[in-house]
């Protein structure tokens, strides 16, 4: 699966993730209090997960959403979209 990012220092990065679904925050734990990113939006195809959609805590879900879909994730990765609630 694919790792995108919305704002903050990483905006516009991807990494490869391992596993079968995306931790909610990334890093997944950091241990020294900072914000994380939070999992947005995870898209699917024939039930895989290709892409999960992080966005940093200065952005609201609708901010995050919108990037995401000028960036056509889904599109790109030819995946059903879902956002994931808090």
């Amino acid at each position: 699966m694919r790792a995108l990012f919305v704002g903050g220092v990483v905006d516009n990065s991807e990494l490869d993730m391992d596993g079968d679904s995306p931790p909610l925050h990334y890093p997944p734990d950091t241990g020294g209090g900072r914000p994380r990113y939070r999992l947005h939006q995870v898209g699917r195809n024939n039930g895989t997960v290709a892409y999960a959609v992080y966005g940093s805590p200065e952005l609201s879900p609708e901010q995050v959403k919108q990037v995401a879909d000028e960036r056509a994730y889904p599109r790109r990765f030819d995946a059903e979209p879902r956002d994931v609630e808090t």
